[in-house]
């Protein structure tokens, strides 16, 4: 008897690794040095005798990847996914503090709904606050350490195929074009992976590509930080649609080297913060005091804008005919409205669904349908909570999903009941982090509970 997607998602939180390294593959290539490649690189090293990272860029010595455009913008690692790489690297918390980065319990984090301060949930777990280079390239060393696993700086090119199955990958460096082998390839490109044209190249089926337009403009700016040990690390707030503004919502965390990075998001054609001026301007008039005294500390260097243009979604899980030896994680699957700062918790539980399949011992020439199985509770999850809240925004037009209007009825009372009300806040918080199933919002007691705590607030 199958599971449910939500006892899935939690046997997924509870995926710890094997007390001891056992192979059940001899090679496994890696294509991409993103989270998603470096945390899959973890689980394989646990399960393959080698493991091979092959990327495009090299390692930079400081700041973010090349191949990482966003990589300025501020991130957010949720509890759900800071809880799963504290599994998958024992001390992480500890050697990420040292860096520099801020933890980030419950009563250190302020959040707001239209100007309303919401009620604290004394019982979340813990976050962390750091630049995504930071935690990139902690992860990263973490990785190169493992006996078994290297990295390889080149370009891939295609893939190399015996019948039905995948067994490497083709690549070229300075000029020089090979053949990396392997018994396991996994796609980690990213939301421009070519995986899909390799497939319908080679005579598979290409899986369908689902968008959402969003349109979605970031600007994140620096500021000096002067207290070391602030009493709050985390402030966001968010504008509903409907409101009168511009913005739709805006945060700051405090980073490492003494500093506060603070993020802006616009619609459509709304651009707000791409100016000093306009970013200060904005911090001070459309947002809580905490803004303001934000806007008050030294601006360091530029603002850096970004442009987030639709949700992706690549189906593999509904393919009719797949090659074995072949998996694909992260943004090449499924990559989200960033300003829900799911993308590296979601890169975490992909680990933990490649975890379970190597752990029983698959058939090496079967596709790897247990996998994306269970991949597939992970994207629906995340996908149903970004583009849910998404279809909620004016310039956005579908497609609905059966029931929407209901759903997005349910949904308001929630989210509305989150801002006063510590058990509706409390379940919100576990499915924004992932770490719950958005169906249990939808239970006849949590949809009451909010209902009498919106009553009681009016």
């Amino acid at each position: 008897m199958s599971l449910s997607p939500a006892r899935v998602l939690a046997a997924l939180h509870a995926v710890r690794p094997p007390e001891q390294a056992s192979a059940v593959i001899g090679r496994a290539v890696v294509l991409g040095g993103s989270v998603a490649g470096l945390l899959a690189a973890r689980v394989l090293s646990d399960y393959a005798e080698s493991v091979v990272i092959i990327d495009r860029d090299d390692p930079p010595a400081s700041g973010g990847r090349p191949g990482v455009p966003q990589g300025t913008q501020l991130h957010a690692l949720l509890p759900g996914g800071f809880l799963q790489l504290e599994q998958l690297f024992p001390g992480f918390r500890e050697q990420a503090v040292a860096r520099g980065a801020v933890e980030a319990p419950p009563a250190a984090r302020r959040s707001y709904l239209d100007g309303r301060l919401k009620v604290v949930v004394p019982d979340d777990a813990d976050s962390l606050a750091g630049t995504r280079p930071l935690l990139e390239e902690l992860i990263r060393q973490r990785v190169l350490r493992l006996p078994n696993v290297k990295t390889l700086t080149a370009r891939a090119t295609g893939l190399v195929f015996d019948g039905a199955a995948v067994t490497g990958v083709r690549c070229g460096a300075g000029g020089a074009a090979g053949v990396e082998s392997g018994d396991l390839v996994v796609d980690a490109m990213g939301r421009s992976s070519r995986l899909s044209e390799w497939l319908e190249q080679a005579g598979w089926e290409r899986p369908v590509l689902r968008r959402m337009t969003v349109d979605l403009n970031y600007a994140t700016a620096l500021f000096r930080r002067p207290e070391t040990d602030p009493p709050t690390t985390v402030v966001m707030a968010l504008h509903t649609p409907g409101v009168s503004t511009d913005v739709a919502g805006a945060a700051f965390f405090a980073v490492e080297d003494g500093r506060w990075m603070a993020m802006m998001a616009g619609y459509g054609d709304n651009r707000p913060g791409r100016t000093a001026e306009d970013f200060v301007r904005r911090l001070r008039e459309q947002f809580p005091p905490e803004f303001g005294e934000l806007a008050a500390n030294e601006m360091l260097g530029d603002v850096r804008t970004y442009r987030h243009a639709d949700s992706r979604r690549r189906d593999f899980h509904a393919l009719r005919r797949f090659p074995a030896g072949l998996v694909s994680v992260g943004d090449a699957v499924a990559s989200f409205n960033p300003v829900y700062g799911q993308g590296m918790t979601a890169a975490a539980l992909h680990a933990a669904c490649l975890s379970t399949y190597l752990r029983s011992r698959p058939d090496p020439g079967e596709p790897a349908r247990r996998f994306f199985a269970l991949q597939k509770v992970v994207v629906d999850v995340a996908w149903s909570m970004s583009t849910s809240a998404d279809l909620a925004l004016p310039h956005v037009h579908g497609p609905y999903p059966r029931g929407y209007r209901l759903s997005r009825w349910v949904s308001r009372q929630v989210v509305t009941a989150t801002v006063t009300d510590v058990p509706t806040a409390r379940r919100f918080n576990d499915v924004v982090s992932l770490r719950a199933h958005p169906r249990s919002l939808a239970a006849p007691g949590v949809i009451l509970g909010a209902l009498r705590a919106n009553r009681r607030a009016r």
